[in-house]
Parts: C-alpha cells; structure tokens; sequence
C-alpha cells in the first residue's frame, strides 16, 4: 500500500467514525427529549415550546380568574340587599254615577246610572325596586338618593344572608346627599355582613369590574362582569319620581350589565371591594355608570360620625365660560368660573360674609382652578366644593383685575 491509499483509508476510517459517534449522540438526545424530532429545525422548535408555554399561561390565568369572581361573588351576596318601596295608592272599585247634565225630574224618574270607578279607601302598594349594599356590622346601608327620593313611601330591606333569605326589615332613610346621587339608610340590626370601601382614585382602565343588584326589580343577585371602560365621566341623571335632573361628575364608566334595579349596587374590583355604586345605564348598549366609592365613602363617614351630610359653601354665584362665552365677552380664558351676580337684585355675586368674601373674591373675577385642577366642563366648581368638609383649605387661581393670583379659602358649613 502506498503512502496516498493509506491516507485515503485513514480518511474513510474517521468518517465512519463520526457518523457512528453523531449517531449514537443523536440517539441519547431523542431518548432524553421523548422523541421530539425537531432537532434539527432549532428554530421551529422554540417557537412551539413558546406557543405551548403561552397557553398553558392563558389557560392557567383565565381558570385563576374565573375562580377569583366565583369566591368574590360568594363573599359578597350576603352584603348585597333588594329596596323595595311601597306606598299607599288610591283603591279603586266598580261603582255606579248619576249622569251629569241630566234633569233632576227625568234622573229621579228613570234613575239613570252610568258604570265608574270610585275611590275606596288606599291600599299598599309596591311602587318601586332596586338595590343596595351593607357597609357596617350595625346595620347602614348605601343606595342612591333616586331610589329613595318618595317621601311618602315605606323602605323594606330584603337580606341575601344564607339561612335568613326570607328576612327583611323596615329601613330608615338617615340622609340623602343634596348634589349626588346618594342616600343613608339604617335598619335596626346587628352583626351583619358588610362590605370593604376600595379605592377609586387607584382605578385603571381596563382592570376587571363586577356588578350586583336586583335586576329589573325581578332577579335579585344578578352578577355581571366587565372591565372599567373609562374614568371622570359626566352624566345627567333623572329621578324616577319627581323628574328631576342632577349633573354628576367624575363617574366611572363600565360595560358590566347595569339594568333597571341595580341602582344603588355596588360595583366591585376583583378582590371583593367596592369601587363605585352603580347609578345609571346609558341607551346603549355596554355602557353603565358608577358613582365612584370614595365619594361615597365620604358622605357616608359625614352621617355616620355627625348624623348628617357635610355641606361645603364657598359662597359665589358664576357662570361657567366656554368658547362662545369668552368670545363674546372679550374673556382671556375659554374655561373657568366667571363671578357674576344673578337675575334679582338680591342675587350678590359673592355673598357677604361668605369664605369667598372672606378671601377678597369679587364680581367679575375668574376662578380658574380649584386644588390645581381646571375648572370646565368636566370638573365644575360646584361638584369640586362639594367634595370637601366643612374647615377645609382649599386653594384657588383666580383671575384678579388683570392678573392670576393664588387664594385660599376655609370652607364653611352651609346654614
């Protein structure tokens, strides 16, 4: 053999070599992987893996999600009450009238009766339905000021409380807020399962929300789920009584079901708290609204530790500006409070003795923000007062003979 055959052999010698070595190596890595055979497309492979570890992610949060509703829904039915209101109504019965217009000789004579309907008395009745929820152990209860608007009607409390679902009892109404949609009501019971106040100043949109109350008046319980679809809304809400109308600012806009009946419920976070109190629903679809619950919250605390609702005044009467205000004014600002006095002579732009008055704000200044915030359209300055106390220090930018200057008020008690 010469020199270049022996180096061909060699050759030969170490492919076969190798083969058989990437063989065997091969081998152990199919054995160690169950005999996945997309070695060799590296590539593919990872992104399946990822594709798999991702569902198995999704699935895993969506089962952990669906649990964290079912247990927030358990804990929190027994707080959630039905309202139902019940008034005395006219009782109507068949009766028969002498004819009108008809001569006293020929009535007398041929006793002519006509077929009626005459009042017998009153009778009770059922003349509205919503919701509510428990917040202390003692017995108070939130709704909404539209729920309980009937002076003359009587309140029942019907409980969701497992073992005492047939209870009810009769509630008082304590108070109810003069510029939101707000009412206390207090039963006489004990140690009653309440619910935790959240935050709503914390909210995100997007993050998961939860609706319950007495649809329709007709299905107590009724849960819906949603996210917050958006935050500061403004709304003008109607009384189902009087037919009155309130703006109300800052409300929280959800797509969970609200219906007819859920007035007064509460809207909830994912771990059981009360973020809002649902208020109304828009004619549309997915589009509710909710009181946020630190408002509430605040109202609450005023009646609970006073027995009545702290009413903030700073004491001026103004017309909010806009665009067409400032241009046909020659205004400096589109947005704020224009201190101007009303219609009658009485109407004082700033009343005399008033924080306001007290603070050196005079007609024709422009109130421009309330603790940093900008008043217009969306934040007006009454709904920012009416969110503090009483003894409070609140600081404005006002518009002063030409110039912005910072003032602060003390808020006093409405007389």
């Amino acid at each position: 053999m010469n020199i270049q055959q022996s180096a061909i052999t060699k050759q030969k010698i170490i492919f076969v070599g190798t083969l058989v070595f990437l063989g065997f190596a091969l081998g152990t890595y199919l054995s160690q992987n169950n005999g996945n055979n997309n070695i060799f497309f590296p590539f593919f492979q990872n992104k399946s893996d990822d594709l798999t570890r991702a569902g198995e992610n999704t699935a895993i949060k969506i089962v952990s999600e669906e649990s964290q509703v079912i247990d927030v829904v358990k804990k929190s039915i027994p707080s959630v009450v039905s309202i139902v209101a019940s008034a005395d109504v006219p009782k109507m019965e068949r009766c028969y009238k002498n004819m009108e217009n008809v001569d006293p000789f020929f009535q007398d004579f041929f006793d002519i009766k006509i077929p009626s309907y005459c009042q017998k008395g009153t009778e009770k009745q059922r003349v509205g339905a919503a919701s509510g929820f428990i917040v202390s152990g003692d017995g108070y209860v939130l709704t909404n000021k539209h729920v309980v608007e009937n002076d003359e009607a009587e309140y029942t409390i019907f409980f969701n409380i497992p073992g005492q679902k047939d209870e009810k009892a009769t509630a008082k109404v304590v108070a109810k807020d003069p510029s939101n949609d707000i009412a206390i009501l207090k039963i006489d019971k004990k140690d009653l399962p309440y619910l935790e106040f959240g935050d709503s100043d914390a909210l995100q949109v997007g993050q998961t929300a939860i609706a319950i109350g007495y649809a329709l008046g007709e299905f107590d319980n009724t849960v819906s789920k949603g996210v917050v679809s958006g935050l500061s809304r403004s709304i003008t809400a109607g009384g189902a009584f009087n037919g009155r109308t309130e703006q109300l600012e800052g409300i929280i806009q959800t797509d969970a079901a609200i219906n007819p009946g859920n007035s007064g419920g509460p809207l909830l976070d994912i771990s059981g708290r009360v973020i809002g109190m649902n208020v109304a629903m828009a004619q549309a679809q997915n589009i509710g609204f909710a009181l946020p619950i630190n408002d509430v919250k605040k109202v609450f605390e005023d009646v609970q530790k006073t027995g009545k609702i702290s009413r903030p005044f700073l004491g001026v009467r103004y017309i909010p500006i806009n665009e067409e205000i400032q241009k046909n004014n020659s205004l400096p600002y589109n947005y704020g409070a224009l201190v101007q006095r009303g219609e009658r002579a009485g109407d004082l732009a700033v009343i005399l003795g008033s924080p306001a008055d007290k603070a050196g704000i005079v007609e024709n200044d422009i109130i421009l923000e309330l603790d940093g915030i900008k008043v217009d359209g969306d934040h007006s300055l009454a709904a920012m007062v009416a969110k503090g106390r009483a003894g409070d220090i609140i600081y404005l930018k006002v518009y002063h003979k030409g110039k912005e200057q910072s003032v602060s008020v003390v808020l006093e008690e409405r007389k």
